[in-house]
């Protein structure tokens, strides 16, 4: 009678274990779909370094993923007028999901188009120059290390494309895998199901929705 009870105990414990990892096995299938490699988009968008499968058209898809971080680029008000090549100097909204950190806080922007003019020219965590990124704090490295987490994906997004594609040439330059960062693209041409819509009707702005990394030059240590 024991052996007997013993043996119903074991079918019951592999059947329950069974279950469960077919679970965890079925979540890990649909919940997290495997992602394409890095591929960049023909003609300029591919010249910002937007991807040709993950983009503004398909990140629907990829959101509220545990392996990854997703991140706008953009500063809450731009000093480059935007508005000169039909975009926004203001973060007028966001794909919901993403935190905002502003590129022009890590590194002096280059590039612009002309007719938009110059961006923030204030302090920076690096200096690109002489095709060397040049960090200007002793906290530089370590704040983008915490920000830019290696062992996850990353997914960069900004107004147009450029802020994002500018990141990973950054992060790419210092050491990050490129297979795991992703340039989505610009909020600009975003149609999808998860805006979160900063201006206001009145045309105010609701900053207070967004997760904000502030960078407070002043309680870092100089190079």
């Amino acid at each position: 009678m024991q052996k007997s009870t013993g043996l119903v105990v074991a079918v019951v414990v592999a059947l329950v274990a069974g279950l469960m990892l077919g679970t965890l096995a079925t979540r890990n299938i649909y919940s997290e779909p495997s992602l394409p490699a890095p591929e960049l988009s023909s003609g300029q968008r591919g010249q910002l370094g937007i991807d040709k499968n993950i983009n503004e058209s398909t990140i629907d898809r990829y959101l509220y993923r545990d392996d990854s971080v997703y991140y706008d680029m953009r500063m809450l008000e731009d000093p480059a007028d935007y508005e000169k090549i039909d975009g926004d100097r203001y973060l007028s909204g966001l794909v919901d999901g993403f935190e905002v950190i502003p590129y022009p806080y890590l590194v002096n922007v280059e590039g612009l188009p002309e007719e938009v003019g110059q961006s923030y020219t204030g302090h920076t965590l690096f200096t690109h120059k002489d095709d060397q990124y040049v960090a200007n704090y002793k906290e530089s490295e370590q704040i983008l290390s915490d920000l830019f987490p290696k062992d996850k994906n990353i997914f960069l997004m900004c107004g147009g494309g450029g802020y994002a594609g500018m990141t990973k040439t950054l992060l790419t330059a210092l050491g990050w895998d490129s297979n795991k960062i992703y340039v989505v693209g610009g909020y600009w041409y975003y149609e999808g199901e998860h805006n979160v819509q900063i201006k206001q009707d009145d045309g105010s702005f609701a900053f207070w929705k967004i997760s904000y990394h502030n960078i407070d030059f002043s309680k870092l240590t100089k190079k």
